[in-house]
């Protein structure tokens, strides 16, 4: 694996774990307030995390090729901030 493959590999690494924890945090937030918006801003920070993991996953593990899992990303990139975009448009009433 040359230097700038490990990089990426690091970063998406970084990624997974820190979105893991944003959505962590929101879960535990939605779960004590139980607001549809923060239901809605867990979602679409788990779609983005898993969209970094999915495409490491499809790209290291699969004979597609790295194009692919980029396209795979950027889709489920684009749902999550959909999806976070929609959350900041809730009325919790």
């Amino acid at each position: 694996m040359n230097g700038l493959a490990l990089a990426v590999v690091g970063m998406k690494t970084a990624t997974l774990l820190l979105g893991g924890l944003v959505t962590f945090v929101t879960f535990q937030a939605f779960k004590q307030r139980g607001t549809p918006a923060l239901r809605s801003l867990c979602v679409g920070f788990a779609f983005v995390t898993f969209g970094s993991l999915l495409a490491g996953v499809v790209h290291q593990l699969t004979p597609l090729s790295f194009d692919h899992a980029q396209a795979l990303e950027s889709a489920l990139t684009v749902t999550g901030f959909a999806v976070i975009a929609h959350s900041l448009y809730i009325d919790d009433d």
